[in-house]
């Protein structure tokens, strides 16, 4: 009988040791609960070597310097939202070789606000990194821009790809502002893509207010990183920057934006376009993040001079430029197809811009 209890004893403090050393691993495997106060959203990333792999670009005057006072004129092209490419596979440097293999020195990242979200915010900042790095290798800068389109004073915007809010658009570039800190690769931050009442139709906004709005987004990102250049549209899409004529952006170190697409003036081109934006570059810095033309279609107008006309405005202006869009699906492409990147007409005209191949007007 002795043995027997000391058999049933031994058994059951074996049993109860293997529950605990069970239980004790499952604990460890398991996945530990995070406490609301223990969370921490877009940490610091860890230390990068090539923070300053590319010279640091700033504003000086009317004109965009490198660190040893050259002036820049860029040249680039936007790809599509980075979310897009990598939901259809073709997110690599491969990409980006192409685009420099083109010509292109300065790429914009679009990164509409319905991406940001469903994706979520911590997983696109991985797309964004991978650009970022493959274009350090490449010699390319690179401009993240808040793809929005619409009128943030009243919330409504011209598509739902494109619905924001004023506390998600701080909160997007709080978050690119402290990710990107520090990261020459990166000098631009587009701060909302496409300012547009639409005809009223997305109801009114004031210049006053459009440039309060800026200038409250451009103070924060400053307090993350003093060295980043933010870029500011005008209204009508961002076309039209003749408010600057009366009251300029109050902040420093920053550029501003134009689209000057085709079919926004009759010609001649030229006169109009001095008065609606060319002017400005005579004081500040200017970007058209956007231009291009497709090929005609029965029933189209016929924009077979826009692009010399447009090239030679921007450059006689000192106006760097960027080409949309590099995708064979987004409009109008500059490739075929991504099997074989071939150019479309607009794709080899701006190949040959990009290459100062482009036959100065008389």
């Amino acid at each position: 009988m002795k043995r027997l209890v000391n058999a049933v004893t031994i058994a059951l403090a074996l049993f109860i040791a293997s529950q605990c050393a069970t239980a004790q691993e499952e604990k460890n495997a398991a996945p530990q609960a995070q406490h609301w106060w223990g969370h921490r959203s877009f940490r610091m990333p860890s230390p990068n070597p090539n923070l300053k792999k590319l010279p640091l670009i700033s504003v000086r005057g009317n004109v965009f310097v490198n660190a040893k006072g050259d002036t820049m004129l860029f040249r680039g092209v936007s790809v599509a939202d980075p979310d897009k490419i990598d939901g259809q596979g073709h997110w690599t440097k491969g990409l980006f070789v192409k685009a420099h293999g083109i010509g292109a020195r300065l790429i914009r990242l679009p990164v509409h606000p319905v991406a940001w979200r469903e994706r979520t915010p911590q997983a696109y900042m991985t797309l964004l990194d991978s650009a970022v790095a493959w274009c350090a290798d490449l010699g390319m800068y690179v401009i993240i821009d808040w793809h929005s389109i619409g009128n943030i004073q009243t919330d409504l915007y011209q598509d739902p790809n494109y619905n924001t809010s004023r506390s998600e658009t701080f909160n997007f570039w709080r978050a690119i502002a402290r990710h990107f800190q520090g990261n020459n690769t990166v000098p631009f931050f587009e701060l909302f893509n496409e300012p547009t009442l639409e005809f009223n139709r997305l109801g009114r906004m004031s210049w006053d207010e459009w440039k309060q709005f800026n200038e409250d987004l451009i103070v924060m990102i400053k307090a993350y990183d003093s060295q980043k250049i933010p870029l500011v549209a005008g209204f009508d899409w961002a076309y039209d920057l003749t408010p600057l004529h009366f009251a300029p952006i109050d902040a420093e170190g920053i550029g501003y934006v134009t689209h000057p697409y085709p079919q926004k003036r009759s010609r001649p081109w030229e006169p109009k376009w001095e008065v609606d934006f060319g002017f400005a570059a005579d004081r500040y810095p200017v970007i058209a993040t956007e231009l291009g033309f497709g090929s005609r279609r029965p029933g189209m107008p016929d924009y077979s001079d826009y692009g010399p006309s447009i090239i030679n405005f921007l450059e006689g202006k000192g106006i760097s430029w960027l080409a949309w869009v590099f995708d064979p699906e987004w409009g109008p492409p500059l490739i075929k197809s991504w099997d074989t990147y071939e150019l479309t007409e607009s794709g080899q005209f701006f190949r040959d811009a990009m290459e100062g191949k482009i036959q100065k007007k008389k």
